[in-house]
Formats: C-alpha cells, structure tokens, sequence
C-alpha cells in the first residue's frame, strides 16, 4: 500500500503523519548511505519529528552503534531479515524515537553471492505497534537499487503510520 502519489510526496506524507501522531522518527541506513535521511530533510520542518541517522555501512557500527548483536550478524549476515530488525531497533533506541526505520542490503555490482544476489535489500521498523520487516529482490545498477530501496522504505513507513492512524 502506498500513501500518496510522486516521488517528493512520500517523504511530505510521511512527516505529516508522523506530526499528527507526534511521533518521532530515527533511521539506521547500510545500502542507501544516508538517501532516506536526504529525502526526509528535503521537507521543510522535518526537525519536529526527525531525530537523524546512522549510516552503519560497516558491520562495526551496526554491532557497536547500533547494537546489533554480533552473533547475530555471524549467524544470519549483515544482510538478513534478523539484522535489519535489530537495526531498526538500535536506531529507535539510539536515537530515542518512537520509530526506527533500517534499511540493509547488497547494491552491486559486487558483493551478491548465489544465496543472496546484487539487489537483495531488507527493510525494517520498529514503532509503538510492534516491529515489521520486508524483503526485495530489486533489479538495475547501483544506483536504480538503492534509488529504489529508498523510496520502498518511505512506503513502509508512510504505509505504517497511515494503518497505525486508524487504529
């Protein structure tokens, strides 16, 4: 489910409903480098509800920033339902927001493995409701994939507070 029309109109969307649910929101971001944390601060007025981000490209971040356990990362790899999940958690903890939302995946063109290919991107939130997570198989370059995995995290986000809002 998509909450709104045009690129620019998910990240103004989502900052009007997490205003007027007075929530606050804070990102852990691997594969798209700080691209959400970008579109979100293209709103004017985003610092009411934007705490900021963790671009934890590295495992040592995800494990020593964010929290992510390293038996975790051992277990399942950096790109995995189970690390995405934690991030999210981590970023909602560090950065003490009502919503955690964590992106991590393989961009290429290098990197992808037969078990988990260029373009295997995990989304994840963690909010008042409970946690969420979403897998995706994206084609295209690099750039296509990360584009692309940024925009499907502020639709997992816009989507969540829309269905939290009718509750």
């Amino acid at each position: 489910m998509t909450c709104c029309c045009g690129d620019y109109g998910l990240e103004a969307e989502s900052g009007r409903l997490l205003v007027e649910q007075c929530l606050s929101l804070g990102l852990a971001e691997s594969c798209t480098g700080g691209m959400i944390a970008s579109r979100i601060t293209r709103v004017s007025g985003s610092s009411v509800y934007f705490a900021g981000g963790v671009v934890a490209y590295d495992n040592r971040v995800k494990e020593g920033v964010l929290g992510v356990p390293a038996g975790e990362l051992a277990a399942y790899g950096a790109v995995s339902r189970e690390v995405a999940l934690s991030m999210a958690g981590g970023a909602k903890r560090v950065l003490q927001t009502d919503i955690g939302l964590a992106v991590t995946g393989i961009a290429g063109p290098g990197g992808g493995t037969p078990e988990k290919p260029v373009g295997l991107v995990y989304i994840a939130l963690e909010g008042p409701g409970g946690a969420l997570s979403k897998e995706l198989r994206l084609g295209g370059d690099r750039r296509e994939i990360r584009e692309t995995a940024c925009r499907a995290a502020l639709e997992l986000l816009c989507s969540y507070l829309a269905v939290s809002r009718k509750l």
